[in-house]
């Protein structure tokens, strides 16, 4: 008679199997991804958080390719929806339509591709703020409404949307309130000249080799429980408090380049973040728990998307970055 594994038991078994799958999941990926290490990582995050990501890069990066190879390796039910200005809630959502069921007909509601466990939403900043707002329930509160009935979305559900950074007209710029449930803003950047050698090399020559499923959804789920329950430090937790804090203007112990530059900082969002992307980050990097260089290393994305500077940085050229990199080099004095 078998003994019943505890629950101890199962979570130890799964961070194994994560840190002896973390180089094929490198592996896999670098079958149709050349570099990028830094944006894997923290897409990888951001799945093991369970939160959703805002990709922003030009085109021909790869977005959609890293996003769909990224569900493969997971084997999560993948979607893509190309957000145009004529995209309607019911398109993403779904709608109920007249069916006969031989009894008689009847309303029967047809599910849209929002019901998948990875969605990639391609340009979303493309679709009015009613699209906008239907995918934002579905982002917070996993599940959607038609006709007044709420339909649950499958778990685990991750919202993966990308922003081009050029061609802005005709675009309809996301609300802080839905920016705020992003957990990070992954920047995609391009290549060193070595890289896009190797990807002009790699996808002009022979078809690439297909991806191999490594986890599965339940994996993912348990994932979730698993990077709860890293250890880490009240300490930890205070400074990401403090880092996220001290962006905001006008506080009692504003710095004043923060008066300075910028219009909103970061709410109270950004510090759960920080702290649950920290011990994610440790949970694949093989550490015993959570550390301030974990919360130093995510707080760009982390960061990047909910300070909004003010005319005086950009008449200035100050970025998000820079402002990001010096709460880092006060916060150490």
């Amino acid at each position: 008679m078998e003994t019943p594994t505890t629950p101890y038991q199962n979570e130890q078994r799964a961070v194994e199997h994560l840190l002896a799958s973390r180089t094929r999941i490198d592996t896999e990926l670098s079958k149709v991804i050349v570099g990028q290490k830094e944006v894997i990582e923290e897409m990888l995050i951001a799945l093991f958080a369970g939160g959703h990501c805002l990709i922003t890069g030009a085109p021909g990066l790869a977005k959609t390719l890293l996003v769909k190879s990224i569900a493969q390796i997971f084997h999560l039910k993948f979607q893509r929806i190309q957000f145009t200005p004529d995209l309607m809630p019911a398109d993403i959502i779904g709608t109920e339509i007249l069916t006969d069921t031989g009894e008689g007909r009847k309303m029967t509601f047809v599910k849209g591709p929002i019901f998948a466990n990875m969605i990639l939403a391609d340009e979303i900043n493309r679709t009015p703020p009613k699209t906008q707002a239907a995918l934002l329930e579905a982002m917070q509160e996993h599940q959607v409404t038609a006709a007044g009935v709420r339909h649950v979305l499958e778990e685990p559900f991750f919202v993966l949307a990308t922003q081009n950074p050029i061609e802005m007209e005709g675009t309809y710029p996301l609300p802080e309130a839905q920016l705020d449930r992003f957990m990070f803003n992954v920047v995609i950047n391009y290549l060193p000249e070595k890289d896009e050698v190797a990807v002009v090399a790699q996808t002009t020559g022979r078809r690439a080799e297909p991806i191999q499923p490594l986890f599965t959804g339940e994996d993912v789920l348990q994932f979730h429980d698993v990077v709860r329950k890293v250890p880490i430090a009240e300490d930890v937790i205070r400074y990401a408090v403090r880092l996220a804090a001290s962006s905001r203007p006008k506080q009692k112990d504003s710095l004043d380049y923060i008066n300075e530059w910028v219009s909103w900082g970061a709410g109270l969002r950004a510090a759960q973040f920080l702290v649950l992307g920290a011990k994610a980050r440790a949970l694949l990097r093989g550490k015993s728990h959570a550390a301030v260089e974990d919360i130093q290393a995510l707080a760009l994305p982390v960061l990047r998307h909910r300070i909004l500077i003010n005319y005086r940085a950009e008449a200035e050229s100050i970025t998000v970055e820079t402002i990001t990199q010096r709460l880092i080099e006060s916060l150490k004095k």
